[in-house]
């Protein structure tokens, strides 16, 4: 099994660092850049669980639940990574390399919403 322990930690602290934000940085790029990675991310987590269908777009629930989104798009994909990632016959796109990308990912997002902060 995969440790999943550094996206968990990537994304729990975008999550909380976007239900923190005044709703001025929000409505400045903030949100927009927090679901937009909770859709990839949902999107990647579907691909692994269910590689034969299409995935589903998250919806735009609110510039308040994005954080919200984000945790929970996030949790999903490190779970689809953390049971169909393993060393010896994991699901394509759910090994190592998928985790480092997913953690860049959230790392580089969480760097971009705070300079919308701003």
């Amino acid at each position: 099994m995969l440790d999943v322990t550094p996206l968990l930690t990537a994304v729990d602290r975008f999550a909380d660092r976007l239900r923190a934000m005044p709703q001025s940085a929000l409505v400045r790029g903030a949100a927009a850049e927090g679901l937009e990675t909770a859709r990839e991310l949902a999107g990647r987590a579907r691909r692994i669980e269910f590689p034969d269908h299409e995935p589903v777009r998250l919806p735009d629930a609110g510039i308040f639940a994005v954080g919200d989104q984000l945790a929970v798009a996030g949790h999903d994909l490190a779970e689809a990574l953390r049971t169909n990632g393993g060393a010896n016959g994991g699901a394509p796109g759910a090994g190592p390399e998928a985790l480092a990308e997913a953690v860049a990912l959230v790392e580089a997002a969480e760097e971009r919403a705070l300079t919308a902060r701003r």
